[in-house]
């Protein structure tokens, strides 16, 4: 588990999360370090990531950029049924015992759908929200690399 089974390759396999993304855009984080995280990964795009990044692209530069990885994106990952039953109960109980506000839970529900389709497929998952994957990492085994 974790190997990318395809004939093409036997790299393992990425999620790069929204705030990577954007940080990475907004020179926040280096895009040199964004480009060494996924090094020797085969990085796929979620749904829910383009979903973010699609709701928050303000510009028509952004828009460009958000739109230019979904035309180029071989495939894209999307949530299963079982991941968002999954998602809805990480969220109560991290949330409850985080003691988060309904916004929170709210934003939190995406990075559990993240971290759960990571999981169903083996990857590992690139972020600079480190602390919302840290905690995700010890309900979810899935492979995290925090920027």
């Amino acid at each position: 588990m974790g190997r990318a089974r395809s004939g093409r390759s036997d790299l393992p396999w990425a999620i790069i999360d929204t705030s990577a993304y954007v940080d990475a855009w907004e020179g926040k984080v280096g895009i040199s370090l964004l480009e060494q995280a996924v090094q020797g990964l085969v990085v796929r795009q979620a749904a829910v990531v383009l979903s973010e990044l699609r709701r928050g692209a303000r510009t028509p530069a952004a828009m460009q950029l958000v739109r230019s990885l979904r035309a180029t994106a071989k495939v894209i990952w999307a949530p299963a049924a079982d991941d968002w039953w999954e998602a809805g109960r990480l969220v109560l109980e991290l949330g409850d015992a985080q003691g988060w506000e309904v916004q929170k839970r709210r934003e939190f529900q995406n990075d559990a759908l993240i971290a759960l389709t990571a999981r169903r497929h083996g990857a590992a998952v690139v972020t600079s929200n480190g602390a919302d994957f840290r905690l995700l990492a010890r309900a979810v085994r899935y492979r995290l690399i925090a920027l």
